[in-house]
């Protein structure tokens, strides 16, 4: 078991567990702040990212980053963001069960070194994967559920925003959801 960041992102730099690992520019490990108590977890690693060495750094990473401004988030002081996978599938495909499975000790284990109070599944493979495998997203983000202590919400991608601009209502009320929630169960307040 890793007991500090350095260990954790040096292991994940050197794994070669799944076939991800031949096509990968870098290893996107996360990014934010190590204590926060919301952790954002999305599907995998896209081109700017693997490029980039950090999760969403593209177009629906800066739809994402408007949206957390828009209520007191940001990637660099309060939250964590995280992915399923740590390397890019090819052609930003959907990575597969069995790659999810190789990498899922790895965010594991920085759930268990950031304790969040709340997890937020940002899309449906991560929303399958962590809260409940037949999840309807259309139909059921911005639903809080409670597992092992821990509060989670399934959240409409940015890029399925990007794709559909008609769902921005939906997503920004999900993002007011998680304000009040936040202001609800976290020490920290947010406006």
């Amino acid at each position: 078991m890793y007991n500090t960041w350095e260990e954790l992102k040096s292991a994940c730099e050197n794994c070669h567990r799944c076939e991800l690992c031949e096509t990968r520019t870098n290893v996107v490990v996360g990014i934010g702040n190590e204590n926060a108590e919301v952790m954002f977890i999305g599907e995998g690693p896209g081109e700017n990212e693997d490029l980039q060495g950090e999760p969403f750094v593209g177009r629906a990473g800066k739809l994402l980053d408007k949206m957390l401004a828009a209520v007191d988030l940001d990637r660099n002081k309060n939250i964590y963001i995280a992915n399923m996978v740590k390397c890019r599938p090819p052609k930003n495909r959907d990575p597969k069960p069995e790659e999810q499975e190789m990498c899922i000790e790895w965010l594991r284990t920085q759930v268990r070194m950031i304790k969040p109070k709340i997890i937020v599944c940002l899309g449906r493979i991560a929303a399958a994967r962590l809260i409940k495998s037949d999840i309807k997203i259309t139909k059921e983000h911005g639903q809080w559920i409670e597992k092992n202590g821990v509060l989670m919400m399934a959240m409409l991608h940015p890029a399925a925003i990007l794709r559909d601009p008609r769902r921005k209502p939906d997503a920004f009320d999900d993002f007011l959801k998680l304000r009040d929630k936040i202001n609800e169960v976290c020490d920290r307040t947010y406006e």
